[in-house]
């Protein structure tokens, strides 16, 4: 007769210890998936997720900002701005108008009152991150990351 013991699930392997350790396709998911679970949690207070409030301080900043433009900043595909606004005014955040050709994003007063909540989370996040990487080797990180981001092609 055996006896099962359940135990929780203990990943029993750090990252520098993984078979893939070498690769930068694991490791760079490793890290962001990890990245995102921080964020959402940062962002969670503003029932937004780091994307949406990403893209609606633009909007705040900049009103009448262009989706060609979120494109660029957020560095995401056009369909993907497309959804992220669409959830915005969903949330009565945003608002889209065309004129001719040009769609523009403007901020809604609700948008507007949020941004002293963006602008913590904002911090909260930077000071969540940094207090477990370092404030040095945080600028470090992100210096480099944007560095291969501009090298890679694709």
């Amino acid at each position: 007769m055996y006896i099962q013991i359940k135990l929780p699930y203990i990943c029993p392997v750090k990252a520098a210890n993984s078979k893939y350790c070498q690769c930068l396709y694991f490791s760079s998911n490793a890290l962001a998936r990890k990245i995102e679970k921080l964020a959402n949690e940062t962002w969670k207070k503003v029932g937004l997720t780091p994307s949406h409030a990403y893209l609606l301080m633009l909007a705040i900043e900049e009103p009448g900002i262009q989706p060609s433009a979120l494109v660029r900043q957020l560095l995401l595909t056009p369909s993907t701005i497309t959804r992220l606004i669409e959830k915005l005014e969903e949330k009565k955040l945003a608002v889209r108008t065309t004129e001719g050709k040009l769609t523009n994003v403007y901020p809604t007063p609700k948008a507007k009152a949020l941004l002293p909540d963006l602008k913590d989370c904002l911090d909260q996040f930077y000071k969540n991150y940094s207090s477990i990487i370092g404030k040095e080797e945080s600028a470090r990180l992100v210096q480099n990351m944007n560095k291969l981001i501009d090298k890679l092609p694709v």
